[in-house]
């Protein structure tokens, strides 16, 4: 651990949005392997041209370092 990080217990979460296409799906797998875990039922609309879907996924961490940087940012707002 470096010594900026410090050990924390947090839950992360990212929900993920898009046409309901093969690029879609791989962001998700992605996800599911880098630890995150389904959450909740996936969301599915029609905005009149292509299907849209959207799935949470959550992981909880326990370092810092864990945290994506984007968020890190929003939470120290």
């Amino acid at each position: 651990m470096a010594p900026q990080d410090q050990e924390i217990s947090m839950k992360v979460y990212r929900y993920f949005t898009g046409k309901d296409d093969v690029n879609f799906c791989a962001r998700v797998t992605k996800a599911l392997n880098e630890g995150y875990e389904l959450y909740g039922a996936p969301t599915m609309t029609f905005n009149g041209t292509d299907v849209i879907v959207g799935q949470v996924v959550i992981k909880e961490v326990s370092d810092e370092s864990e945290i994506p940087q984007g968020l890190k940012d929003a939470l120290n707002q």
